[in-house]
């Protein structure tokens, strides 16, 4: 926003320009410590479930700056670290399905390679049903099975 002022002290007439200023929420974390949002830990988090997998830097910075744009949209002074992570995951999906599984794998504490499985199986299922959702009905709609 763009404002003129005057100085009250010798009349000199001045331009502002302001920017609503959107804080971050705290995050409680599974131990109910409580901590700033730290957008270097998200982008390390998230650069490091990516390495040597083919995203360019933009659609990683692109993530990003989505993120922080929801948690910002939020509007709570405190959100549990939970929806930061299920907000990664969503993201990384969307980027690289390797990405996401890495990522997963540790912020869900897989314990052995049936967690993997499974997680890949969900994967491969949510991913089924998008691309079925995608396409164009064969048969018209009114047409009874």
């Amino acid at each position: 926003m763009r404002r003129r002022r005057e100085c009250l002290l010798c009349n000199e007439r001045y331009t502002t320009f302001e920017t609503a200023e959107l804080v971050m929420p705290r995050l409680i974390k599974r131990d109910r410590a409580r901590e700033p949002f730290d957008e270097t830990k998200l982008r390390s988090g998230m650069v490091r479930a990516l390495e040597r997998r083919p995203v360019s830097a933009e659609a990683i910075e692109e993530s990003i700056t989505g993120i922080i744009h929801a948690m910002q949209t939020l509007g709570e002074r405190e959100v549990e670290s939970r929806v930061l992570g299920e907000l990664v995951m969503e993201e990384l999906r969307e980027l690289d399905e390797v990405a996401y599984v890495r990522f997963a794998s540790v912020y869900r504490r897989f314990q052995d390679v049936t967690e993997f499985q499974d997680e890949i199986r969900r994967l491969r299922d949510a991913s089924d049903e998008d691309r079925r959702r995608d396409q164009l009905s064969l048969l018209p709609d009114d047409r009874k099975s």
